[in-house]
């Protein structure tokens, strides 16, 4: 199975008596369910519901939380944390690590033998709730041999539909459905408040969320990350990551539903694309134009 090093990643450990009770009160992410062996996505978010900082989380420990983001965001995560964290029991720190290495399953076919031989090389697997095949996360050294690229990597986590900040959108751009963390238990939305909860809710009960994670498929080789995909001149989305003539594109689905019904070209600077929802998500093009396009 592919396995290979993400660079450029930084671990955050959060402990102490309160570390539950404190990010449950202030992270996206539902902790009660959060298992062991198990990394769940999830945000810190503005109060205006916007992504600050995404992340993996998973348990280290009784309170205690090992939070994986990027390396160029950590410092400001760990000064946002802290600035919340007021008299609390916790204890906040950098890691000093900068790489993780991820295995997965590419071949659907494979047995689930495979899996567990990759697993019992190193007690440090974490699953990576994101993804329906399997895919672990290691932390611990000895990190395990590679095979495969980072590249590689990329490009099968787009295949499934699954978006990064950095690569795929800025962050204070996006809000959590944009991204699809509400369709990957990124979001609790029975747990109680959080920052940024009262505007995240309204849109999941209201259900007006139209910016969507859609993956793009093209005959040709798509341009690079951030050209902008429109019908007849005018915007629907953006493009994220991309490799050869697949990638990930953040779009509104209402104004990609209407182009499609219409027999619209939907392109990306002149090149021909072709736009569907991840197979496991569980939301649908709406049936009816939105008022404001309609």
């Amino acid at each position: 199975m592919p396995t290979t090093l993400i660079a450029d990643r930084a671990l955050v450990s959060v402990s102490g008596p309160e570390a539950e009770h404190f990010l449950q009160n202030i992270l996206t992410v539902d902790l009660d369910p959060l298992g062991q062996g198990e990394a769940k996505p999830g945000a810190l978010l503005a109060p205006q519901g916007k992504i600050l900082f995404d992340f993996l989380v998973s348990r280290t420990g009784e309170n205690a939380f090992r939070l994986e983001c990027r390396s160029d965001i950590a410092d400001d995560f760990i000064k946002r944390l802290m600035f919340y964290r007021l008299r609390a029991k916790v204890d906040i720190s950098k890691q000093e690590q900068d790489v993780v290495a991820v295995w997965w399953q590419a071949d659907s076919n494979a047995s689930q033998n495979d899996s567990a031989t990759s697993t019992s090389e190193s007690n440090a697997g974490v699953r990576d709730s994101r993804f329906s095949s399997p895919v672990l996360r290691f932390y611990q050294a000895p990190l395990p041999a590679t095979n495969a690229t980072q590249a590689e990597w990329d490009a099968f986590r787009f295949s499934q539909g699954v978006a990064e900040s950095g690569p795929d959108y800025g962050l204070n751009d996006a809000f959590p459905h944009d991204v699809l963390l509400d369709q990957l238990d990124g979001v609790g939305f029975k747990k109680g408040c959080f920052i940024g909860q009262e505007v995240v809710s309204r849109m999941q009960h209201r259900g007006t969320a139209r910016r969507r994670v859609l993956l793009v498929e093209a005959a040709s080789t798509l341009p690079a990350s951030g050209t902008e995909l429109t019908v007849n001149g005018r915007p629907v989305g953006t493009l994220g990551s991309v490799s050869g003539t697949h990638g990930l594109a953040i779009a509104r689905i209402d104004r990609v539903k209407a182009a499609m019904d219409a027999g619209q070209d939907i392109s990306a600077e002149g090149i021909s694309v072709s736009l569907t929802i991840p197979g496991w998500a569980r939301f649908t093009f709406p049936e009816t134009a939105s008022a404001e396009d309609a």
